[in-house]
């Protein structure tokens, strides 16, 4: 975690840990107990998984941290819910967290509310060491993290289910359907602009999202708003994903193979030949207005292509993002988890929720970037390879857990998250 960052006053902090905690059982309120261990594929994990794993943070970097001696709840959760910690231990591997039925839904249930008393009577202590602070601020954030892909993950479960159950079975589709916003690009001029997070005393941020530094970033344009679905079609009434030279080499290579990729993930064609897509509220006509969600970065870099633009760089994104006033998109507490575009006065519609919008910047270290000493130097540093930064929150991010300097990371291939795009151009 980052050393600059303040620590947190214990009081705020823990009603901050309960609230969250208890936010993400709430979101389990409507499923049946089948669907706590699905796992449709290997980026997936079960809702199951998610509530051990998130309730294991807290016991093995705060717990167990300000008490060596302490027991764990269960001898074998270690093994069972570490996701990646290489320093922590051996685990169960990433695709076989499915296969994992026992411990039950209520026995994790009972290490989560357990933890949380050790947690909770942790803040009580009057001289609880700084650091401490700061990994339960981090452990909270992590459980953001994971709020959010409970729902991705558990949306890509159900649609391969033929009865197209929804997450969201009570909420009015009406309700989520966008407005037909005017797209204009927005000009910004060439400078030395600087990034990142990095001041003294700053609030909470990720490591990767510092240290604060200078970028020289040339005259562009931003997209004031996402790119919609009914754009989307047009892409592809246009053959474009049947045109090679639109597309990145491994990104053809994804659409003519096994994946045949023709449209973005979750669409489909009803009997009448009419678009569908489905949404945490179950399949539902397509939003023309809406922004296009569930598209990889080959995808995006296509569209844009084929659009006569280009995906902007996370510096350019940054740099309008914080330059310019801007309009908050859907987020999780918005409680439809899909995202919805309306008429904005601000010339940046959606940037801080809506959908994650792929950049065309590669996800590597900032420059002076060290990662923190020991098993929470694993959280962001060792994935610096292979992944493409997005920018922005979605609507299933919990809107106190996006910033303008926020770096989510995914390889380019993915497209289970709520990914869509915003299209730059050079400067006319």
């Amino acid at each position: 975690m980052p050393p600059e960052s303040a620590p947190p006053e214990p009081a705020t902090l823990r009603d901050t840990y309960l609230r969250t905690r208890a936010s993400t059982v709430d979101f389990t309120a409507g499923l049946a107990r089948e669907d706590f261990v699905l796992q449709s594929m290997p980026d997936a994990s079960p809702i199951a998984w998610h509530l051990a794993h998130t309730t294991w943070f807290f016991e093995e970097f705060v717990v167990r941290a300000a008490d060596l001696g302490a027991a764990p709840f269960h001898p074998c959760f270690g093994f069972l819910f570490n996701s990646y910690y290489e320093a922590v231990g051996a685990r169960v591997a990433r695709a076989r967290r499915g296969l994992m039925s026992r411990p039950t839904v209520n026995e994790i249930l009972a290490f989560r509310a357990a933890t949380d008393e050790r947690v909770a009577a942790l803040l009580e202590r009057p001289d609880l060491d700084p650091e401490l602070l700061r990994g339960i601020e981090l452990g909270i954030h992590h459980e953001q993290q994971h709020q959010e892909l409970m729902a991705t993950d558990l949306l890509h479960a159900f649609a391969a289910n033929p009865l197209a159950p929804a997450i969201l079975p009570g909420v009015p589709v009406e309700e989520t359907r966008s407005e037909d916003v005017p797209l204009v690009f927005v000009d910004r001029p060439e400078g030395l602009r600087e990034i990142g997070v990095g001041a003294p005393g700053a609030p909470f941020h990720f490591d990767n999202e510092g240290p604060r530094h200078r970028v020289f970033v040339g005259a562009f344009a931003l997209a004031s708003r996402p790119v919609t679905n009914a754009e989307w079609l047009a892409f592809m009434k246009d053959g474009g994903y049947r045109a090679p030279s639109l597309w990145l080499s491994d990104g053809w290579a994804r659409v003519q193979g096994d994946a045949a990729w023709s449209a973005p993930l979750h669409w489909r064609q009803d009997a009448d030949a009419r678009w569908v897509e489905f949404t945490p509220l179950g399949e539902v006509a397509l939003d023309p207005h809406a922004p296009v969600r569930h598209v990889s970065q080959y995808e995006a870099d296509a569209y844009a292509r084929w659009a006569g633009a280009r995906l902007p760089t996370e510096a350019e994104w940054e740099v309008a993002a914080a330059e310019l006033d801007h309009a908050d998109g859907t987020a999780r507490e918005d409680g439809t988890f899909v995202p919805r575009l309306v008429q904005a006065s601000a010339p940046l519609h959606s940037m801080r929720g809506g959908v994650w919008e792929w950049t065309s910047s590669p996800y590597t270290a900032y420059p002076g970037y060290r990662p923190a000493d020991g098993a929470l130097g694993e959280y962001n540093g060792k994935f610096m390879s292979g992944q493409m930064v997005l920018r922005g929150g979605s609507c299933a991010t919990p809107r106190d857990h996006v910033r303008t300097t926020y770096r989510n990371f995914f390889p380019p291939s993915a497209r289970w998250q709520f990914s869509g795009l915003r299209l730059a151009r050079d400067a006319q």
